[in-house]
Protein backbone atom coordinates (compact mmCIF):
# COMPACT_ATOMS: atom_id res chain seq x y z
CA UNK A 1 0.00 0.00 0.00
CA UNK A 2 1.52 3.33 -1.00
CA UNK A 3 1.62 6.29 1.34
CA UNK A 4 0.04 9.62 0.36
CA UNK A 5 2.58 12.21 -0.82
CA UNK A 6 3.88 14.65 1.81
CA UNK A 7 2.26 17.93 0.70
CA UNK A 8 4.66 20.06 2.77
CA UNK A 9 7.66 18.33 1.21
CA UNK A 10 6.27 18.88 -2.30
CA UNK A 11 5.50 22.53 -1.51
CA UNK A 12 9.04 23.12 -0.27
CA UNK A 13 10.61 21.45 -3.30
CA UNK A 14 8.43 23.45 -5.69
CA UNK A 15 9.19 26.73 -3.89
CA UNK A 16 12.92 26.16 -4.18
CA UNK A 17 12.94 24.97 -7.79
CA UNK A 18 10.47 27.54 -9.10
CA UNK A 19 12.27 30.30 -7.21
CA UNK A 20 15.58 29.32 -8.82
CA UNK A 21 13.98 29.17 -12.26
CA UNK A 22 12.43 32.62 -11.82
CA UNK A 23 15.70 34.16 -10.62
CA UNK A 24 17.52 32.74 -13.65
CA UNK A 25 14.85 33.95 -16.07
CA UNK A 26 14.95 37.45 -14.59
CA UNK A 27 18.64 37.58 -15.46
CA UNK A 28 17.92 37.15 -19.20
CA UNK A 29 19.01 40.22 -21.14
CA UNK A 30 16.80 41.52 -23.93
CA UNK A 31 17.02 44.43 -26.32
CA UNK A 32 16.08 47.68 -24.59
CA UNK A 33 16.79 46.19 -21.17
CA UNK A 34 14.84 47.77 -18.35
CA UNK A 35 15.67 48.07 -14.68
CA UNK A 36 13.51 45.98 -12.35
CA UNK A 37 11.34 48.98 -11.30
CA UNK A 38 10.93 50.04 -14.94
CA UNK A 39 9.98 46.53 -16.05
CA UNK A 40 7.56 46.18 -13.15
CA UNK A 41 5.81 49.49 -13.84
CA UNK A 42 5.63 48.82 -17.58
CA UNK A 43 4.27 45.30 -17.02
CA UNK A 44 1.67 46.60 -14.56
CA UNK A 45 0.47 49.19 -17.09
CA UNK A 46 0.41 46.58 -19.84
CA UNK A 47 -1.59 44.07 -17.82
CA UNK A 48 -3.74 46.43 -15.77
CA UNK A 49 -4.37 49.16 -18.29
CA UNK A 50 -3.94 52.92 -17.86
CA UNK A 51 -3.25 54.14 -14.32
CA UNK A 52 -2.12 57.21 -12.44
CA UNK A 53 1.42 57.54 -11.12
CA UNK A 54 0.13 57.54 -7.54
CA UNK A 55 -1.85 54.32 -8.11
CA UNK A 56 1.22 52.65 -9.57
CA UNK A 57 3.34 53.80 -6.62
CA UNK A 58 0.81 52.28 -4.20
CA UNK A 59 0.69 49.00 -6.12
CA UNK A 60 4.48 48.78 -6.28
CA UNK A 61 4.78 49.90 -2.65
CA UNK A 62 7.29 52.64 -3.44
CA UNK A 63 7.28 56.38 -2.88
CA UNK A 64 5.54 58.63 -5.42
CA UNK A 65 8.92 60.32 -6.02
CA UNK A 66 10.59 57.01 -6.92
CA UNK A 67 7.69 56.08 -9.20
CA UNK A 68 7.88 59.52 -10.81
CA UNK A 69 11.56 58.99 -11.63
CA UNK A 70 10.85 55.53 -13.05
CA UNK A 71 7.96 56.81 -15.16
CA UNK A 72 10.07 59.73 -16.37
CA UNK A 73 12.64 57.31 -17.80
CA UNK A 74 9.94 55.18 -19.43
CA UNK A 75 8.30 58.26 -20.94
CA UNK A 76 11.63 59.65 -22.19
CA UNK A 77 12.25 56.33 -23.96
CA UNK A 78 8.79 56.50 -25.55
CA UNK A 79 7.58 53.37 -23.75
CA UNK A 80 4.67 55.06 -21.99
CA UNK A 81 2.57 58.12 -22.68
CA UNK A 82 0.44 60.49 -20.62
CA UNK A 83 -3.21 61.33 -21.25
CA UNK A 84 -5.85 63.33 -19.44
CA UNK A 85 -8.01 61.07 -17.28
CA UNK A 86 -11.35 60.71 -19.12
CA UNK A 87 -13.19 60.77 -15.76
CA UNK A 88 -11.27 63.70 -14.25
CA UNK A 89 -9.47 66.04 -16.63
CA UNK A 90 -7.26 67.33 -13.80
CA UNK A 91 -5.59 63.94 -13.41
CA UNK A 92 -3.11 62.29 -15.73
CA UNK A 93 -3.15 58.59 -16.58
CA UNK A 94 -0.30 56.69 -18.12
CA UNK A 95 -0.47 53.91 -20.68
CA UNK A 96 1.94 51.68 -22.57
CA UNK A 97 2.88 52.65 -26.13
CA UNK A 98 3.48 50.28 -29.05
CA UNK A 99 7.26 50.44 -28.50
CA UNK A 100 6.67 49.69 -24.79
CA UNK A 101 4.73 46.56 -25.68
CA UNK A 102 7.51 45.55 -28.06
CA UNK A 103 10.13 45.86 -25.29
CA UNK A 104 8.00 43.62 -23.05
CA UNK A 105 7.47 41.14 -25.90
CA UNK A 106 11.22 41.09 -26.59
CA UNK A 107 11.97 40.29 -22.94
CA UNK A 108 9.37 37.50 -22.88
CA UNK A 109 10.72 36.07 -26.14
CA UNK A 110 14.30 36.11 -24.78
CA UNK A 111 13.14 34.23 -21.68
CA UNK A 112 11.23 31.68 -23.76
CA UNK A 113 14.27 31.18 -26.01
CA UNK A 114 16.53 30.64 -23.01
CA UNK A 115 14.12 28.02 -21.66
CA UNK A 116 13.88 26.32 -25.07
CA UNK A 117 17.67 26.13 -25.38
CA UNK A 118 18.04 24.64 -21.90
CA UNK A 119 15.27 22.12 -22.57
CA UNK A 120 16.68 21.00 -25.92
CA UNK A 121 20.24 20.70 -24.57
CA UNK A 122 19.66 18.96 -21.28
CA UNK A 123 16.46 16.91 -21.27
CA UNK A 124 15.41 13.60 -22.77
CA UNK A 125 12.19 13.26 -24.78
CA UNK A 126 10.60 11.46 -21.80
CA UNK A 127 11.58 14.30 -19.46
CA UNK A 128 10.21 16.87 -21.92
CA UNK A 129 6.88 15.01 -21.96
CA UNK A 130 6.83 15.09 -18.13
CA UNK A 131 7.49 18.83 -18.11
CA UNK A 132 4.77 19.41 -20.72
CA UNK A 133 2.32 17.42 -18.57
CA UNK A 134 3.34 19.37 -15.43
CA UNK A 135 2.90 22.83 -17.01
CA UNK A 136 -0.93 22.95 -16.70
CA UNK A 137 -0.66 21.72 -13.12
CA UNK A 138 1.80 24.49 -12.25
CA UNK A 139 -0.49 27.05 -13.87
CA UNK A 140 -3.44 25.72 -11.88
CA UNK A 141 -1.35 25.86 -8.71
CA UNK A 142 -0.39 29.50 -9.41
CA UNK A 143 -4.04 30.44 -9.97
CA UNK A 144 -5.11 28.83 -6.70
CA UNK A 145 -2.67 30.83 -4.55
Amino acid sequence: MSQDPDVSEIAGALRVSIGLLLRRLRQVQADGELTLPEASALTRLDRGGPATASALARLEQISPQSMGATLGVLEARGLIERHADPDDGRRVVLSVTGPGRQVLRSKRNARTEQLAQALSAGFTPAELRQLRAAAPLLERLAQSI
